[in-house]
């Protein structure tokens, strides 16, 4: 009977001829690679600095204002917080694309949802809505900060792109983050007022744009009561400090 030497063909499951870790069928070679470079296509994005802490009498939401494109500065003048809810509102880092497609899908399913049940949906509900969306896949490259106010008093939620959703007293995302966060450690009280968190949250973006290249050209502010949204921008930062 004849005999076939099946070495040359099936790669020993040991050493470095192991193939055991190789492409599966349906799979590309290098297809990390691949989508790497699909993620790293230009596209226009906040680069960004979003901070957002509680009061006892709301919340305060705060971002710088630049978009860029590669190493363009593509906008100045960016609106990185928007109303989502007649009292929540939602910052944006990371794909400008992205992150309109999920405002508009958010206050579609807001509406729909307060039609159908006659109330208003609570913090604790919206903020399972977006993490359910963007844990959907069709957010990819946003990472975005809830604030919103319901009957139970005031609520920040920090999200990352896949969907985890955590709430917080302050939190901050973007690329100057980490020095937004050191101001926000130091400074941050359970008592401050509106005022006081405002002040705060501007000395924290303010911390990030001298030192981010992808943060700056002013601030947008977001306080948010029970009496609604409130949204306000400014290209002095020091002003918003001293108010």
């Amino acid at each position: 009977m004849p005999t076939h030497d099946f070495s040359d063909s099936l790669d020993p499951l040991n050493g470095d001829h192991s193939n055991v870790f190789g492409p599966e069928l349906g799979e590309f070679p290098n297809g990390d690679e691949g989508t790497r470079a699909k993620a790293d296509e230009e596209g226009t994005k906040t680069g960004t600095t979003t901070v957002g802490l509680t009061t006892e009498e709301g919340v305060v939401l705060a971002t710088d204002m630049r978009a860029s494109a590669g190493n363009m500065v593509a906008s100045k003048d960016v609106q990185k917080v928007e109303e989502i809810h007649p009292r929540a509102a939602l910052t944006i880092a990371g794909s400008v694309s992205a992150a309109q497609s999920l405002i508009s899908s958010l206050r579609a399913e807001v509406n729909l949802y307060e039609a159908r049940r006659g109330e208003d949906m609570s913090m604790q509900a919206l903020s399972t809505l977006t993490g359910n969306l963007l844990r959907s896949g069709a957010f990819l490259i946003v990472a975005p900060i809830l604030g919103g106010v319901d009957d139970e008093g005031p609520h920040i939620y920090s999200l990352d792109p896949l969907g985890s959703t955590m709430e917080e007293d302050y939190t901050v995302n973007g690329s100057g983050s980490m020095f937004a966060l050191g101001v926000l450690e130091q400074e941050y009280r359970d008592d401050l007022t509106i005022d006081e968190a405002k002040s705060v949250a501007a000395r924290a973006i303010d911390s990030a744009v001298e030192r981010d290249v992808a943060s700056g050209n002013g601030i947008n502010v977001c306080v948010v009561t029970d009496d609604g949204v409130e949204i306000t921008k400014n290209k002095d930062i020091a002003e918003v400090i001293g108010e």
